[in-house]
């Protein structure tokens, strides 16, 4: 189904998309799946003392999962023997989003207390680095896939930071993202901020806006990126829309019917579906093919996060009942 999704254009030289555009999907990527798709649930992680959880993220290798709430503390958890390895306090108020390195185990949170803080390691005491230097909540914040190094935070007043992190300082500031801010995958070419209800496309090299994606009604909750970086899913509460970085269009749009959507990620096995996270359900969605989709029931209340992890095809699953659930 063709959306009235509108994108506002600004130009680029074509050639910058040459290497993106020869990518090949996998096969999986395309299976079409009906009535039959599944989602299982197999896990709950176990605390000794519930905490609400807003945000969580999976390392690249799939081992371990990090997850971060309202409670100030970083928690750590270990997927083959499902147990939690440690904890990390720092922060002074609650922590609003949770990234690893790719390929490691470094970890980075950022607040509501204006700071963004970087765990090194979560096995020792040692303390974390402090980022400091922004005048607003943070709210966002995301490594770039391949230069390590370099890490984007956003905050309050739609203000954006990048830092390098082996000199723990801030080396450009500009405009763009209030909610979210999601590097996209491999490449790292483009950098999805969420701010009211549009999502922009980013240029990492110039910082200049070169897509901005309009057509939400409502405040976009969460943004997402496929494996391969050519989609970028978003989600308000009011619908889930799919858009096409080479065409700077909305492919596909999803209203939501009798469920509030609050968060999204791909599944890990077939990458063009998408887990959409809403009020106790979890929510099938795969826009290439059909506009319904299958819904799981998965919590007590509202999802608040969803992370998913290619190496073990894991997805995990918040929620304000303040249970992690896995499901494969």
């Amino acid at each position: 189904m063709q959306s009235e999704g509108q994108s506002t254009n600004f130009p680029i030289n074509p050639t910058t998309f040459q290497w993106e555009q020869n990518l090949q999907l996998p096969v999986t990527a395309t299976r079409h799946h009906g009535e039959g798709f599944s989602l299982v649930g197999v896990g709950c992680l176990p605390f000794k003392r519930k905490k609400e959880t807003f945000c969580s993220h999976f390392s690249s290798d799939g081992k371990f999962l990090a997850t971060a709430g309202p409670e100030k503390v970083v928690a750590f958890w270990h997927m083959k023997h499902r147990s939690k390895i440690g904890s990390k306090t720092g922060h002074s108020l609650p922590i609003t989003d949770v990234r690893f390195v790719p390929n490691s185990h470094v970890v980075a949170t950022s607040s509501y207390d204006k700071t963004v803080l970087i765990w090194e390691d979560p096995k020792t005491g040692r303390p974390p680095v402090r980022l400091e230097e922004h005048i607003n909540q943070v709210l966002s914040l995301d490594f770039h896939p391949k230069r390590e190094n370099l890490l984007c935070s956003s905050d309050g007043i739609d203000e954006i930071r990048f830092w390098d992190i082996n000199r723990g300082s801030c080396i450009h500031i500009f405009q763009g993202a209030s909610k979210q801010v999601r590097f996209q995958p491999l490449f790292g070419r483009f950098l999805a901020t969420c701010s009211d209800n549009v999502v922009n496309l980013i240029d990492v090299e110039t910082s200049k806006i070169c897509a901005r994606f309009e057509g939400h009604e409502n405040e976009v909750q969460s943004i997402c990126w496929d494996p391969n970086g050519i989609y970028i899913a978003s989600i308000s509460e009011d619908s889930a829309r799919l858009w096409s970085v080479f065409e700077h269009n909305c492919l596909h749009e999803l209203h939501a019917t009798d469920n509030k959507f609050q968060c999204c990620t791909f599944h890990p096995k077939y990458w063009l579906h998408w887990v959409i996270g809403a009020e106790q359900s979890l929510e099938l969605w795969n826009p290439l093919d059909t506009n319904k989709t299958w819904k799981f029931e998965a919590h007590m209340d509202a999802v608040s996060s969803l992370a998913s992890s290619l190496d073990t095809e894991m997805i995990a699953s918040t929620s304000h009942d303040e249970l992690i659930k896995l499901w494969k």
